[in-house]
């Protein structure tokens, strides 16, 4: 996993990265479509307003902190994608309440060897977070690409045979009445597993 976080970029470059592309008309990876390109105008526009909206309750704050071992969050993401614009932004806002966490951010389609080594249900679904201790690079857990509940409404809507524009509707509505809540309780239960102790629970 060295490879990987050297090639790795922080969420600042990250948004640099974006925000370039955006100027050029373009998007990140090699499929380059007006309509990928449009995802990607505001996708930058909804991850600066997620990252200036998304608040978390001083109970949750707390919990969070029980993480005592430094650890990176290593997210597989492309700017494209809907779902890490709605939760990336969460993500940073969790790990800035906890001094042991380092995000780091890299691009699927240039790494599909990292990306294979983490699936879900045999899928290249991102955003992809990879947890792991940041002195031995030991894999913790993984997260992604959605929070349980969104995950859950997402193949309910899918099995239901529901086309995937009115799926996306459905879904950008659930994630604006979330508000982030769902993936702060979820990364509570998780830092307890991956370098905590399990005697802290808060909700958001």
């Amino acid at each position: 996993m060295k490879h990987y976080l050297e090639r790795s970029m922080s969420f600042a470059e990250y948004m640099a990265l974006i925000e370039s592309v955006v100027i050029e008309g373009k998007t990140t990876g090699p499929t380059q479509l007006g309509a990928l390109a449009d995802f990607t105008r505001l996708n930058l526009q909804r991850m600066k307003r997620l990252s200036k909206t998304v608040e978390i309750n001083n109970g949750s704050k707390i919990a969070l902190k029980v993480n005592t071992r430094p650890i990176y969050w290593l997210v597989i993401t492309e700017a494209w994608c809907g779902d890490a614009a709605q939760n990336i932004p969460v993500i940073e806002k969790i790990a800035a309440e906890n001094d042991n966490i380092e995000t780091r951010y890299i691009l699927r389609d240039e790494n599909p060897e990292l990306m294979d080594r983490f699936l879900t249900d045999g899928t290249r679904s991102i955003p992809k977070l990879v947890a792991m201790d940041r002195e031995s690079l030991e894999i913790l857990g993984t997260w992604g690409p959605r929070p349980v509940q969104a995950r859950r409404l997402f193949l309910d809507l899918k099995e239901k045979g529901i086309e995937r524009p009115l799926i996306n509707e459905e879904m950008q509505r659930w994630y604006n009445d979330d508000k982030g809540r769902s993936m702060v309780n979820e990364f509570v239960e998780l830092l307890a597993d991956w370098g905590g102790q399990r005697t802290v629970r808060a909700r958001a």
